[in-house]
């Protein structure tokens, strides 16, 4: 008789009918056709309307917009766009609308109202107004605060954020808004989000003003890159773990999984292709510009990744379309694991973070140019940069690290849990040339010729000018830096809002710096001809290019010799997630963060306290499911086979004289031993794994809990599950309760 496991191999198995939607016109004619995006608002929206939306949407990045994200709606034009919302939603087939927002569980969440209101005569109208539009009230009181707000205190905020389009799901409207406390403090991603990509666009259109007085506007850029994992439906169903935790908390390595490197950018399986298609459709329906996809490293591994947009909106596509695909692939037979290390054995999945700085003149600020003057400012952004990193290197890993991106950095297939950034050859000689040459040599006026470098030109950095080095948490690939170290479920805005805040008070004190210098050096050079404000900028970069070296970092990140030589030049490589989060609240943070208007310290508290708490939860939940799966699956599975080996060696010893029955039960006595053995040390370690989280759980400071459970509890998974998996060898095959891994990790 079959058991269940077979039954449901079978099933996952069987083929699947690939009824794909299949647009009759070509993407780009249905690109954005469920977004309300300026072709709508142009078609929906009186003239005057539509001109004064575009005007809060364009000075809303403006360095010099009014107030903190720039022009405001007053209640005449909110109305009026709403209005046009509506008429156009209603076309589309949407019954409710919603604020459409990102607490801090790395989701999304949304509560939906219908646009049906009393009409006062016994009967119903359908509107949508201004003030439904730009503000609602969810409850609060059961989204993570850290402490900001207590469980009686429900009142909390959405509001409209007007520079990321409104979209259709379904039969709803979604409006993207940020959400608030009742008392100001920012309880999501997207409102501190949008405070650091204001400072890094008035520190950088400041700076861009040495160079070019006529850029307003500095736009943060991101591509990122979703690696994601499809595992079909009927096997997930029948791993526990997965259901439960995203991961397997066992399960021995299949002969074959990544060895023989054939998945990565082979041919895209027949039904996982019929999926990609779909998820396609959809993302760009709903303006997500997907651009690539392919077979990742391991096996039913991908991945897929769009053309670049400024950052607020890349942030809100990346969480859309992780909501998308789960659902796409489910009518497909498949479930998607975003966790980054669902397999042991095998590659993970991390989202590599591409970002770059442009002005509104087209210009890309970590691209070379072609004159003098336009490489003294690539030169300017790639070394303030590299003075954000340095200086908040720790930071920037902390922005990056969770429970479920530990098990995937530094594992031979992700940067290590070190930050430094790899530049490559013709970058970093420039940087050691102005950091050596003397400065008359390097700077001099050619009369009305302008600015004259004693640098060799750089040539247009493309992607085979500079290998690439994936080791590297955060390399400089040609004209963009990547940010490799980010984790497949983890919310973009994270490494953002730490990344361009840092980037904004590098910018912000090179400023300051080479503003008084300049003052210094129009007095030296009076009468020269020569340029104060050049000599000022060489001045200061130099300084900054002695300053950061720590960080430039070429080699091989995974070495042991690298965490030693890290170490001894002062960057840091703590390894422990709880004491990583400790970062942010380092006076250096809070001073960087305040002082930009980012998040205040009471902000940074909470969210420290919603960090700490959340990997407790998750160490915890993992723990609760492995002790649960060992005594009610593994142990009764492996009891049940040595039983009935038990059986065999008596029969034998019955039928068979003893020299010749010992001969025949040796094998039979030895499986015997070891399943004993395995089965005791199982069960002794989930008992002092209970005991070790019951201990855990007594500590009531949230920061000293969560060190508990990694330093405590964390290392018990490992040691329990070793033994599980060597019981996955001897065990026979159709008593063994789960799926394992040679069934889930291949497509058929």
């Amino acid at each position: 008789m079959e058991t269940l496991r077979f039954q449901v191999v079978g099933e996952a198995f069987k083929k699947k009918p690939l009824d794909v939607k299949t647009p009759s016109d070509r993407p780009c004619k249905y690109f954005g056709k469920k977004v309300f995006n300026r072709e709508k608002m142009y078609k929906y929206l009186p003239k005057d309307v539509y001109e004064k939306m575009i005007d809060v949407m364009d000075r809303s990045g403006s360095a010099r917009s009014q107030g903190e994200n720039g022009a405001r709606l007053d209640r005449d034009v909110a109305d009026a766009v709403a209005e046009g919302m509506r008429q156009w939603a209603i076309e589309e087939g949407v019954t409710h609308y919603t604020h459409w927002f990102q607490p801090l569980t790395e989701g999304t969440a949304e509560k939906h109202d219908s646009f049906i209101e009393h009409d006062g005569k016994g009967g119903m109208v359908e509107e949508f107004t201004g003030k439904l539009l730009v503000q609602q009230e969810p409850d609060a009181s059961s989204f993570p605060s850290g402490g900001i707000r207590s469980t009686f205190e429900a009142r909390g905020y959405s509001a409209w954020d007007p520079t990321s389009p409104v979209f259709i799901i379904d039969d709803t409207l979604c409006i993207p808004t940020v959400f608030i406390s009742y008392s100001g403090e920012a309880l999501d991603y997207k409102a501190p989000l949008l405070r650091a990509l204001h400072a890094v666009n008035v520190a950088a259109t400041d700076v861009c003003h040495y160079f070019d007085p006529s850029v307003k506007k500095v736009t943060s850029n991101l591509g990122w890159e979703q690696e994601y994992f499809l595992v079909d439906e009927g096997l997930y169903a029948a791993r526990p773990d997965l259901l439960l935790t995203g991961r397997t908390l066992m399960g021995h390595d299949s002969a074959k999984n990544q060895q023989m490197d054939d998945h990565y950018f082979g041919s895209i399986p027949e039904r996982v292709a019929a999926f990609m298609r779909e998820l396609e459709i959809e993302a760009l329906e709903l303006g997500i510009p997907c651009k690539t996809r392919h077979n990742e490293v391991a096996p039913n591994q991908f991945e897929l990744a769009p053309i670049f947009e400024e950052t607020n909106l890349a942030v809100d596509h990346n969480m859309l379309l992780m909501s998308v695909m789960k659902r796409v692939a489910r009518k497909h037979g498949f479930r998607v694991l975003l966790h980054e290390k669902p397999f042991a054995g095998i590659n993970g999945s991390g989202k590599h973070n591409n970002w770059s700085l442009s002005t509104d003149n087209g210009i890309l600020l970590h691209a070379p140019g072609k004159t003098a003057e336009q490489n003294l400012r690539f030169a300017t952004f790639i070394v303030e940069t590299l003075m954000g990193v340095y200086k908040h290197n720790g930071l920037l890993k902390a922005s990056i690290m969770s429970a479920t991106n530990a098990h995937r950095l530094g594992a031979n297939e992700a940067p290590p849990a070190i930050v430094s950034s790899f530049l490559g050859k013709q970058v970093s000689e420039l940087l050691d040339h102005i950091e050596k040459a003397d400065k008359d040599d390097i700077l001099a006026m050619a009369g009305k010729q302008g600015l004259k470098m004693d640098i060799p030109e750089i040539p247009e950095l493309f992607i085979d000018n500079t290998d690439r080095n994936r080791t590297s948490p955060f390399a400089f690939t040609g004209n963009r830096f990547e940010f490799r170290a980010v984790g497949s479920e983890a919310n973009c805005a994270s490494a953002m809002i730490a990344l361009n805040s840092a980037v904004a008070e590098a910018l912000v004190s090179f400023k300051k710096r080479v503003d008084a210098k300049i003052t210094e050096f129009e007095k030296k050079l009076a009468g020269t001809g020569h340029s104060a404000t050049f000599h000022a900028i060489i001045d200061v970069l130099r300084e900054d290019i002695k300053t950061c070296k720590p960080i430039r970092f070429d080699g091989n990140g995974y070495s042991d010799e690298w965490v030693a030589e890290a170490e001894k030049r002062g960057l840091d490589v703590e390894k422990s997630c709880p004491k990583i989060f400790e970062r942010y609240l380092d006076p250096e943070s809070i001073q960087m963060f305040e002082s930009l208007g980012v998040m205040t310290k009471k902000e940074l508290e909470a969210r420290n306290e919603v960090k700490w708490e959340t990997y407790t939860k998750k160490i915890q939940i993992e723990a609760r499911v492995l002790g649960d799966l060992s005594m009610n699956h593994i142990i009764p599975v492996a009891t049940r086979y040595q039983s009935q080996l038990l059986n065999n060696v008596d029969s034998v010893s019955t039928v068979f004289p003893i020299d010749k029955a010992d001969k025949l039960n040796a094998r039979n006595l030895k499986i015997i031993e070891e399943i004993a053995e395995r089965t005791s040390a199982i069960e002794k370690g989930v008992e002092e794994l209970v005991n070790a989280r019951k201990l855990a759980n007594k500590i009531a400071d949230e920061h000293e809990k969560a060190i508990a459970y990694h330093d405590k509890v964390e290392p018990y998974l490992d040691s329990i599950r070793y033994e599980i998996d060597k019981l996955e060898l001897i065990v026979d095959d159709s008593l063994w309760p789960l799926p394992k891994y040679r069934e889930l990790l291949f497509i058929r």
